[in-house]
């Protein structure tokens, strides 16, 4: 077959002529793929976790920060003004406010992560326990209902009197507060997903109920539990320096934020920096980690995921 070249203006018997070119009306669309498009996406997560890895920074590093031993008394120091030598001043001991707060971090850090991740784990179990096998849902939830009818924050105060103050004290007392919370939010999950026909198909296909717990309940409760353990991570920091600040939490040699403010209430009035110092560390690490769970949600719930 052979290609006519036609001039313009000049069509042969049977051809057809081609249009031209539509201009663009729309831009060409990006592509927003990767680690960098997610962060563009959803950026309440990109705030709240990179505020997270500078305070996780700052409490691994605190060492190399130019602080000093945050134990170290000097009654000769004691209440200086926040200066160039000291950032944060001293306490009424004459210990290093700043370094103090820094290495407190640290404890603040580690009660939220335990806490957050034993009571996700614990409740998990009994969530899915309770949801998926009828008989033990009377039970189960019986006990959690009781547990939760008592304030958490007086809960844990309870736990600790049994106990002398340490930092796994304080994590064991938090963590039985928050379990009931996390397994009711799971049990919520399993009782609508057990009713699903794909549930419905694999039971009258002869799987055994592990399988259809690990195969088909446990994946879709991960997403929702993600979110919860990050609140459930925020709640305890706020408990741990509750419990430290009226003296029921960690003891007060060890660096906490709620122990710095506890030491330095008495001196509210003349040196509130002891208090101030502490204070704004806190709420900028439980903001953050609550930036993180509402990014978190909205991302992980398609009914709330923005479209791009």
């Amino acid at each position: 077959m052979s290609t006519t070249t036609l001039q313009p203006g000049r069509l042969g018997p049977g051809d057809v002529a081609a249009a031209a070119p539509l201009p663009d009306i729309m831009p060409p669309v990006k592509a927003r793929k990767g680690f960098i498009g997610f962060l563009r996406r959803n950026p309440t997560i990109a705030i709240g976790g990179g505020l997270m890895l500078l305070i996780i920074a700052i409490a691994i590093f605190a060492p190399l920060l130019w602080t000093t031993d945050p134990t170290a008394l000097a009654p000769a120091r004691r209440t200086r003004e926040p200066s160039a030598m000291y950032w944060f001043g001293t306490d009424m001991l004459g210990r290093d406010v700043y370094s103090r707060v820094l290495y407190g971090a640290r404890v603040s850090l580690t009660v939220g992560f335990s806490v957050a991740f034993f009571s996700s784990l614990i409740g998990l179990t009994i969530g899915l326990t309770s949801g998926f096998i009828r008989w033990a849902d009377a039970i189960v939830m019986r006990i959690m209902d009781g547990l939760m009818s008592i304030p958490s924050i007086l809960l844990a105060i309870a736990l600790m009197a049994l106990t002398r103050g340490s930092v796994g004290n304080v994590i064991l007392a938090i963590t039985i507060a928050e379990v009931p919370r996390v397994s009711r939010l799971v049990r919520g999950v399993v009782l609508s997903l057990r009713e699903q026909p794909y549930v419905d198909a694999a039971v009258a296909s002869g799987t055994t109920t592990p399988r259809i717990i690990f195969r088909h309940i446990l994946p879709n409760t991960l997403a929702p539990l993600t979110v919860q353990a990050t609140y459930i991570c925020a709640s305890a920091m706020i408990a741990e320096s509750i419990l430290s600040f009226i003296g029921a939490g960690t003891p007060p040699i060890i660096p906490s934020w709620g122990n710095i403010m506890a030491e330095g209430r008495a001196l509210w009035q003349v040196k509130p920096y002891i208090v101030f110092f502490p204070a704004i560390f806190l709420s900028l690490t439980v903001l953050a980690v609550n930036l993180l769970g509402d990014g978190l949600r909205d991302a992980l719930d398609p009914r709330m995921a923005k479209r791009v």
